[in-house]
């Protein structure tokens, strides 16, 4: 086998960002942004239906799945502490039997300069934006002082190639980020350009949403499983960061 055996990958739960900015890309008003303003991406706490959704999704990703050998986490508080709940449903005995990991590699997007940024006050600092937006899709495209879709499977590409090499035969956990996760889809499931535009209606990972890749008979790929399912009963954002 030269994959991992198993590949389940998680979005964080629901951060007071999403929160705040209810699904959109930027924040509707000062009022909107106030509880989040002036903190970095990585420091962005959950909310309180997110400590509940990981709690809620790690009974039945124990249940389902087992042990997992390793756990990684973006390092972004927001996974770290979503990885903290969903292995709170674990006995103490079961939870030192795996190893709990931080990756740079899996970290979000990087928002650039417009992160904390209301949409009246984007247009009107890079009045260029929407046009060169529509011009190179939503893959291409660099937010200004950002990354572009592109940019974060280079690093996601590496973070696999990591995998492949020293976890072949094993279970893994991923606790990730929504932008992140389309990267992870574009290069296990070889997507197109096209298709790595956007999320089709309805497609963008939920919070806690459950992503699960098992190793084929061959052993030389990973098949994806099922995307997307939701095991928590509280709270809801389809915010991707």
């Amino acid at each position: 086998m030269q994959r991992p055996a198993l590949l389940v990958i998680v979005r964080h739960a629901e951060s007071a960002r999403n929160q705040a900015k209810k699904g959109s890309v930027y924040f509707a008003d000062d009022a909107a942004r106030r509880v989040v303003r002036g903190t970095p991406d990585h420091q962005i706490e959950l909310s309180a239906d997110g400590h509940k959704q990981a709690a809620e999704t790690g009974l039945a990703i124990r249940d389902r799945f087992g042990i997992f050998d390793y756990v990684y986490t973006s390092g972004y508080e927001r996974t770290v502490r979503t990885a903290e709940g969903i292995l709170s449903a674990y006995p103490p005995e079961e939870r030192e039997r795996m190893k709990v990991r931080m990756n740079i590699f899996i970290r979000e997007r990087d928002p650039g300069y417009a992160y904390d940024m209301t949409q009246d006050e984007a247009e009107a600092a890079f009045p260029w934006l929407n046009e060169y937006w529509r011009t190179f899709g939503g893959f291409m495209a660099r937010p200004p002082g950002g990354e572009s879709l592109a940019d974060v499977v280079a690093r996601v590409h590496t973070f696999l190639s990591t995998l492949f090499r020293d976890r072949a035969g094993q279970k893994v956990l991923v606790v990730t980020h929504g932008g992140t996760i389309r990267c992870f889809r574009f290069a296990l499931e070889r997507w197109g350009y096209p298709q790595a535009e956007r999320w089709p209606p309805g497609q963008s990972p939920a919070n806690c949403g459950v992503t699960v890749y098992r190793c084929a008979s061959s052993g030389d790929r990973l098949e994806l499983e099922e995307y997307n399912r939701i095991y928590w009963t509280v709270g809801s954002s389809e915010d991707g960061r």
